[in-house]
């Protein structure tokens, strides 16, 4: 995937547009750092691409919560410890909204 300024978005933005059919895609940055990802899509793809982009973004963040998990040692709680720290959250939540 092709990396474009931000910048050509405003002063060349046919240009981009073509790139972007042209590419499958682009990499937008601003100051030389990744912001963005464009990827063409149509009335026909539209549902699934953006489908795509949530599970993607659903798989980021699963393997996010992953390594916090083995940086804190909870990838180890059994199933009971777990159970546990569900039924201590609920009772500590129910006791919090009925003040």
């Amino acid at each position: 995937m092709r990396f474009i300024p931000s910048r050509n978005l405003r002063i060349e933005p046919g240009k981009v547009w073509r790139e972007l059919n042209d590419e499958g895609g682009l990499v937008v940055t601003s100051r030389g750092q990744p912001v963005a990802v464009m990827l063409p899509v149509s009335g026909e793809n539209l549902d699934q691409t953006l489908r795509m982009v949530h599970r993607m973004r659903l798989a980021e963040t699963m393997r996010k919560i992953q390594e916090e998990s083995v940086r804190n040692g909870t990838n180890t709680l059994t199933m009971a410890e777990i159970d546990e720290e569900v039924r201590l959250a609920r009772l500590e939540r129910r006791q919090k909204d009925s003040r």
